[in-house]
């Protein structure tokens, strides 16, 4: 089922005492805006909590499959798609020798486009976010409907680290060299609170292209307010979504601009010279107002405001 209106949403979630995105190339610290001192969470790891969510309840079978996978294969899900739609023939392995590198790295234009539908009707993530497909057999690429910005937190955040004690060692030599005291000494960062927003826009255009539906999107929907009930671990502390913000247009093409909307819904601080350390230490309104779960407030004409979570 498809739809005929262009969304917009505001998402927020906090993190207590705890790493909502560490940085690799920074010793797995808190992600920071180098400037101003705010946090950040990319949009890849709030696309990942989205596919961890949709996998889980839908045991990753067609049409909810996920493309981008832990320890998945791309390659493998092109050639699927290859042999799904009857062309086994363009793959590289039976292609005749000198053609091996042109079979694997083009395909007919036929078949890049049934393959490229085939993967967009059994994987939700392609047909949500889109994909670059070419790599290995080429199955093309997908410009997804729906797109997220990174999160920001609301306030500059202090990135605190913490020793840690292990009362273990990893091998007999390790504990060779401690000469019997087997304890090895760790270090972990932690945000003791932040409360982060991001932005995201769903094109009824672009649905119409990859075949996103109505039910894919109350799913997408679904995968915000519960994602990071079921991401739990000892480096993420307490994390929650605490608001999902829908601006729903009554056009595919839209009635309002979405920048002028995200400026009227603000997020700001109940006392600003106290440390926030709680959702309840912020106040969220709407033009001034505060907008409660299920409300539908009318935010411009042809635009509804909704309140999910």
């Amino acid at each position: 089922m498809t739809f005929a209106s262009r969304y917009d949403f505001v998402l927020l979630f906090d993190v207590k005492d705890g790493n909502p995105n560490g940085d690799p190339d920074a010793g797995n610290m808190p992600r920071l805006d180098a400037e101003t001192g705010h946090g950040l969470v990319t949009d890849v790891s709030l696309k990942r909590k989205v596919r961890n969510y949709v996998g889980l309840v839908n045991e990753c079978t067609p049409p909810h499959d996920i493309y981008i996978k832990e320890k998945g294969v791309l390659e493998r899900t092109h050639r699927a798609a290859y042999e799904a739609i009857g062309a086994t023939g363009e793959l590289a392995d039976e292609a005749g020798k000198d053609d091996k590198k042109k079979a694997k790295r083009k395909g007919s234009e036929d078949s890049v486009r049934k393959a490229r539908e085939w993967i967009c009707k059994n994987f939700f993530d392609v047909r949500t976010f889109g994909a670059v497909m070419s790599t290995g057999v080429n199955c093309g690429q997908v410009r997804g409907p729906v797109q997220m910005t990174f999160a920001r937190s609301i306030e500059p955040i202090v990135a605190s680290e913490h020793s840690i004690t292990r009362m273990a060692v990893a091998s007999e030599k390790e504990a060779e060299a401690q000469d019997g005291d087997n304890r090895t000494m760790g270090r972990k960062h932690t945000v003791p609170y932040g409360l982060y927003r991001s932005h995201g826009f769903v094109s009824a255009f672009l649905a119409k292209q990859t075949g996103f539906g109505a039910d894919d999107l109350e799913l997408f929907f679904k995968a915000l307010e519960g994602m990071f009930e079921h991401d739990r671990s000892a480096a993420r502390g307490q994390m929650a979504t605490r608001g999902l913000y829908v601006f729903k247009h009554d056009s595919e093409l839209g009635n309002a601009h979405s920048h002028s909307l995200f400026d009227r819904l603000a997020v700001v601080p109940n006392d600003s010279e106290t440390p926030a350390r709680d959702f309840g230490d912020y106040e969220v309104t709407f033009d001034g107002a505060p907008v409660n779960i299920w409300d539908e407030v009318k935010a411009a004409p042809g635009v509804t405001l909704i309140r999910r979570c």
